[in-house]
């Protein structure tokens, strides 16, 4: 049952995160996601890190709080949103953003969809008009570009 609890979760944060980053990161907390839009940024952080920081409490809080009650629901909750901020760090930070240069040639068709999808949602500078907010879902327009070359 533990198991599929941080499973579910792992799974829902991917809802989560498109609501997420639809409206709050382009609504009222636009001001700490602009950097990462613009690249108005001096240095090799952004005011958009920040996020790690405010997704890492809760989640820090979830499995503290759930270790303290013998390891009940809450600490398998905030594992499953830690494993899923986990594989948005490699895959978004390491092999989208390319901010650590490691895992940076593939020729797996779903990672290079992924990657252009993000591509799609980085050519808005505004917080207007963005498509694309998920991270691991990948609309089957872009998978089917790179589905139809693979398979040639």
């Amino acid at each position: 049952m533990k198991i599929l609890i941080v499973i579910l979760v792992f799974i829902l944060m991917e809802g989560a995160t498109w609501l997420i980053h639809k409206y709050i990161m382009h609504g009222f907390l636009w001001v700490l996601h602009r950097d990462h839009h613009d690249h108005s940024n001096d240095g090799e952080l952004e005011k958009n890190d920040w996020f790690f920081v405010i997704f890492a409490l809760p989640t820090i809080a979830l499995m503290y709080n759930g270790s303290l009650q013998n390891f009940n629901y809450l600490f398998y909750i905030g594992l499953g949103i830690m494993l899923y901020g986990m594989a948005y760090f490699f895959v978004h930070d390491i092999f989208i953003h390319q901010r650590i240069k490691y895992f940076t040639h593939t020729q797996n068709p779903y990672f290079l969809a992924l990657r252009r999808a993000h591509k799609q949602h980085h050519k808005h500078l505004g917080k207007e008009e963005g498509e694309c907010f998920g991270f691991l879902y990948v609309p089957f327009k872009y998978i089917k570009i790179y589905f139809k070359s693979a398979s040639k």
